[in-house]
């Protein structure tokens, strides 16, 4: 679908949009996809801030609108199931409330919750308070101690029978609260391959050797740089650079790297493909990143190429970054997006 000259390792992409949106509209709903990782709720309280505390020096936020929605990885499975695809979900939650209310919206998606283990610990929540269009005070709950051996053996035995239960694509989300150890993530990676199913990687820290032998990695810049001896300047050359050092010290065999202004990049050992983003305001970077690996796993289950693969999560965060908050991308939000 996407031709262009090569150069120097870089295609300039001319895209089929009219072929990738026959894949949104009518390819999708054959697609499986299990998505491994931290699920946790992100809860919103909106409001309006007119004045000072007399307490402390601190806005007084007067809530007027609350919200609660899949984040982390949860917030993966949520942009695969609004485009159609077939979810199951692998993760840790806790027997609480915010735990039920993860369940009740996985369920009301059709997202598979067979893979999630309860553990003792709370379910992960963020709240978030906005005031206006800004973002006042993040709250965390959560637990970053590792689960206990027997909570890791049940994730990783769910995690092996929803891959041998069909998935075409496997995604580890990791955002460092626990559930994507070096273990889970070494059994996720051999028992994909064992079935010839690729594996897309969301860093989290320095530490990539637990992804050792992933197929895709999909950092940004700044996630990028926590494993270069030197940072690299968000220029072409620079972050191709960075991506082959990765690449050859984790032995992974390819990178979608986000560039925030300055799009995309899929890099290979040999080649790379450099993807621009559209001029547009940006409310919010905040989920960006899972709609970008969704839609690439999503894509590559679908048979799509790489480069397609690259070019369809670089539209589909481009809807993304113009919402506030968490958001999961829909099927008609893509397919316009397509058409623009």
């Amino acid at each position: 679908m996407l031709s262009g000259k090569q150069g120097k390792g870089v295609g300039e992409m001319a895209a089929d949009r009219g072929n990738l949106a026959i894949f949104v509209r009518r390819g999708t709903e054959d697609c499986r996809v299990c998505v491994v990782g931290d699920v946790m709720l992100d809860k919103y309280f909106y409001g309006e801030v007119t004045r000072i505390s007399p307490e402390a020096p601190v806005p007084v936020t007067r809530v007027v609108k609350t919200k609660e929605t899949l984040g982390g990885a949860a917030n993966v499975a949520h942009n695969l199931a609004l485009l159609g695809c077939r979810t199951t979900v692998v993760g840790y939650i806790g027997g609480d409330y915010h735990g039920e209310s993860l369940l009740a919206r996985f369920k009301k998606r059709g997202i598979g919750v067979g893979g999630l283990v309860k553990t003792a610990a709370p379910t992960t929540t963020k709240l978030r308070v906005i005031g206006g269009h800004q973002q006042m005070m993040r709250l965390d709950f959560e637990e970053m101690s590792p689960a206990a051996a027997r909570e890791e053996a049940r994730l990783i035995h769910k995690a092996e029978k929803s891959l041998a239960a069909g998935a075409q694509a496997v995604i580890l989300s990791d955002y460092g609260k626990g559930t994507c150890t070096a273990a889970v993530c070494a059994a996720v990676i051999t028992a994909a391959h064992a079935q010839g199913v690729p594996v897309v990687v969301d860093p989290k820290g320095g530490d990539w050797g637990r992804y050792r032998g992933a197929d895709y990695i999909t950092p940004n810049l700044r996630e990028l740089n926590e494993v270069q001896r030197a940072p690299a300047a968000n220029e072409d050359s620079a972050v191709e650079s960075a991506a082959r050092y990765a690449l050859r010290r984790f032995h992974i065999k390819a990178m979608v790297a986000t560039r925030s202004e300055r799009g995309l990049s899929l890099i290979k050992p040999r080649s790379a493909v450099h993807i621009p983003t559209k001029a547009q305001e940006v409310f919010d970077v905040s989920g960006a990143g899972d709609t970008v690996i969704a839609v690439f796993a999503l894509a590559l289950a679908g048979g799509l190429a790489q480069a397609d693969s690259a070019y369809l999560a670089n539209v589909a965060a481009g809807v993304v970054v113009g919402k506030l908050g968490t958001y999961a991308v829909s099927r008609e939000e893509l397919l316009a997006a397509l058409e623009r």
